[in-house]
């Protein structure tokens, strides 16, 4: 990625081109790692709207001011992912959502945004924009995650307990507070659409892998190992704890075969524990999350890539971005049986194995390790699906909405976008 760090002041922002639209999306996350966001603000900044990006900073080495890809991206706080409960979590997400209303603001009065494209979680990082929306700008609340779900998984609370509830309620506020409600797939949309949004005011963009990015040519030697690889959070629905268990049965088979492991996450230290504990030392490795650019490189020279979800409330319905990725760069994948991914993905492009079956994983890995035709097959048939439904493809359906949005006079219905695949 194409990176100018400014020394001078954020006065010396490059504008739009004229004509262009004034664009803020506001995020809990880092940006240069978040595939969703960047989407987004180089699509709009390709055709030629100003965005800024409100964001988490990784460490002290990166400036709270810089400029990426024509995007202005403004650092406001930094995260260690280190939170000991869901009170230390809350603590973090309301001292952002505080410090992005008051950078938000002072923006909003040096020039008029006409779109805030604020993002999930948390769903009340919406109310950050309140001074944009009283100056007449219009809202997008995104929802990555859908809320109660999610932290009835992270912190195991039954669904009908006092917290899912009041998210519940926080959920339906925010979303009649916004004048329009992306969610990130057709299952969850079907839910909220139930409780929270009205079916015209909610509209569906999955999240399609971004071509320009990873489209990177394979660079490893023929080393002799094999490697399988997993790349993002690292939370108990994501089912690292089964597909370590599952590696631990074949490894002996297959000792070629290495299993890479990239992010960080709440469940980072038992994962590691179990590694010790299993005596995968030297077979399972631990790496640190990295840019998206760096993780296409990575991609790019797996041998198999792992999507081991638990098919419970959340993790059954939440999409994950990083099928498309391993299918984009041509690396076949093993992917867990569960409801979302049953709904857009099917046999010929992907190996699906029984959601928290170790014994069946294991028979997927070792199959695929030992059959370099079906890695063919499934790589060949998977990159022609992506080529369908890439963002290069599909991105003029959000920009559309976007100037539907804008142009629509206050009693007028914005056009709802499915963005099926099919």
């Amino acid at each position: 990625m194409s990176k100018t760090s400014s020394n001078n002041s954020e006065a010396s922002t490059a504008a739009g081109l004229p004509g262009g639209r004034r664009i803020c999306m506001l995020v809990y996350s880092f940006y240069e790692s978040d595939n969703r966001v960047m989407r987004y603000a180089r699509a709009l900044v390709d055709r030629g709207d100003e965005v800024d990006v409100i964001a988490l900073s990784s460490g002290d080495d990166q400036p709270r001011f810089e400029v990426l890809d024509k995007v202005n991206v403004h650092r406001i706080q930094r995260r260690d992912r280190n939170e000991k409960g869901k009170f230390s979590y809350l603590y973090r997400l309301l001292k952002f959502c505080l410090k992005s209303a008051l950078c938000l603001s002072r923006l909003q009065l040096k020039r008029k945004y006409d779109l805030v494209h604020v993002h999930n979680v948390p769903d009340f990082l919406v109310f950050s924009a309140l001074v944009p929306k009283l100056g007449g700008a219009k809202i997008i609340l995104d929802i990555h995650d859908i809320l109660p779900e999610f932290f009835a998984n992270k912190f195991r609370r039954p669904d009908g307990s006092i917290y899912v509830t009041l998210l519940r309620v926080i959920e339906s506020v925010c979303a009649r507070f916004a004048d329009h409600v992306i969610i990130s797939n057709h299952l969850w949309r079907d839910k909220i659409v139930l409780r929270s949004v009205p079916a015209d005011k909610c509209s569906v963009f999955i999240n399609h892998v971004d071509t320009t990015v990873f489209n990177c040519a394979r660079t490893r030697d023929d080393d002799g190992r094999f490697i399988m690889l997993y790349h993002g959070g690292l939370q108990r629905h994501q089912g690292l704890d089964l597909a370590i268990g599952a590696f631990a049965l074949i490894h002996q088979q297959a000792p070629r075969a290495q299993f890479h492991i990239y992010g960080g996450g709440n469940v980072k230290p038992d994962l590691e524990a179990l590694v010790s504990k299993l005596g995968l030392a030297g077979k399972v490795l631990f790496f640190d999350a990295m840019p998206m650019r760096r993780i296409a490189e990575v991609v790019a020279n797996a041998d198999l890539g792992v999507v081991p979800k638990r098919a419970d409330s959340f993790g059954n319905e939440a999409f994950s971005t990083k099928i498309m990725e391993y299918m984009a760069e041509g690396v076949p994948a093993i992917v867990s049986k569960t409801k979302v991914d049953q709904y857009y993905f099917n046999d010929s492009i992907v190996r699906f194995f029984e959601s928290g079956n170790e014994g069946d994983l294991a028979t997927a890995m070792l199959t695929l390790i030992n059959r370099p035709d079906m890695r063919l097959r499934l790589a060949t048939n998977a990159r022609e699906f992506v080529a369908k439904n890439s963002w290069d493809v599909k991105k003029h359906e959000y920009l559309h909405l976007v100037d539907s949005l804008l142009s629509a006079p206050k009693t007028q219905t914005v056009p709802v976008t499915q963005n099926s695949i099919p």
